[in-house]
């Protein structure tokens, strides 16, 4: 029996649906390029890849758009279950609960009806949440926006973003949406490998994505350039940083071996959009020291910018407050998740890994 602590390296599962290349600095979903998509493609189109293996036909774009913009409304019950949640809850939280409170189709096999109905549902209990905490009622979904701007919509209290703003969200919404057999990826296909239904198995999914190893970085990047504040001081707090032997967020990956491709393509993407932003400037600045350092401090260990750090920059840059950064990437992946969750079920096996006993050994 070979044993490999965190399955690191360890193929459980074939699947067509993205490729993550380490050590190329590559990912694709489903032979297309990621990056290329998330400047040249709406949220609905990559969702309709991944979900159905194409990208859709101008008829298909619209019948997706459709069912996306049915499902919004919270189901009664379902708000029900939110607005009893205590206002200490952490919006993480909300959602595994709002989303093991919703029902399904069917238990088994998982239908892609059910996908869309969690995709297009998730943002609505964030908007919903975040409006009552802060006293006030939340606004209906817009029918006439996409699902990005529909999002925005609704956390801004029925204001139209502009199209820069949704632009700059759908490419990060896009990029994230799938990336191999991540922690909460694989907490949901180990769940619908036991047939149990889509909904246990992204609860699972989401509670996997709610642990800081895992959903928390872009936050915790923001934190950190907040600290910094200014260009002038990023190279000394960032060599403090390191002398104190703490971690840089939004630098080195457990796969990517070069740099992230979906930093470069967010990089652009904040660049195109936000022009002359002294906070891109800033953002621009501490990567290049960042780099810079981590070759002097850590040598050979090829530590490069990843998705974090230029997705907390996209985030802050259409007005989100760090507390819906996690939740807001779960928006994104939930596609990915329930697309894993389709191809599991399509050629199910029970996933079951065995351990090695290492306790005491009576006579």
């Amino acid at each position: 029996m070979v044993r490999v602590n965190g399955l690191e390296g360890v193929v459980v599962a074939e699947t067509e649906l993205s490729l993550v290349d380490g050590q190329q600095g590559r990912l694709l979903f489903r032979g297309y390029d990621a990056a290329d998509l998330a400047v040249h493609r709406t949220f609905e189109e990559v969702a309709h890849l991944l979900w159905r293996g194409h990208l859709p036909t101008e008829a298909e774009r619209v019948a997706l758009e459709r069912e996306l913009r049915e499902y919004r409304a919270l189901p009664p019950e379902v708000d029900a279950v939110v607005r009893a949640l205590p206002a200490d809850r952490d919006m993480m939280s909300v959602l595994r609960t709002a989303v093991s409170a919703l029902g399904v189709t069917r238990d088994w096999p998982p239908a892609v009806d059910d996908a869309i109905r969690l995709t297009a549902v998730l943002p609505t209990v964030i908007a919903a949440r975040a409006a009552r905490l802060a006293g006030e009622e939340p606004v209906a979904p817009n029918p006439d926006l996409g699902h990005t701007a529909n999002y925005l919509y609704m956390l801004r209290r029925g204001q139209v973003p502009a199209e820069a703003e949704v632009r700059t969200l759908e490419a990060y919404l896009v990029i994230t949406m799938e990336h191999g057999l991540n922690a909460s990826t694989f907490a949901g296909r180990v769940v619908t490998s036991t047939q149990s239904d889509v909904v246990s198995a992204m609860t699972a999914a989401l509670g996997a994505m709610k642990g800081p190893l895992h959903g928390g970085a872009p936050s915790e990047v923001m934190t950190m350039l907040e600290e910094i504040g200014s260009e002038d001081a990023a190279e000394a707090w960032l060599r403090a940083a390191l002398e104190r032997g703490e971690r840089l967020m939004g630098f080195g990956h457990r796969v990517y071996k070069t740099q992230d491709p979906r930093a470069r393509a967010l990089r652009d993407v904040v660049a195109r959009f936000t022009g002359a932003d002294p906070h891109f400037a800033l953002a621009v600045r501490v990567e290049q020291e960042a780099l810079r350092l981590l070759a002097e401090y850590k040598p050979g260990r090829q530590l490069y910018t990843n998705v974090e750090y230029w997705a907390a920059a996209i985030l802050r840059s259409v007005g989100l407050p760090k507390p819906l950064y996690t939740p807001t990437f779960c928006c994104s992946r939930m596609v990915g998740w329930t697309a894993h969750v389709l191809e599991q079920a399509a050629h199910n096996r029970l996933i079951r890994p065995q351990s090695e006993y290492v306790g005491p050994l009576t006579e």
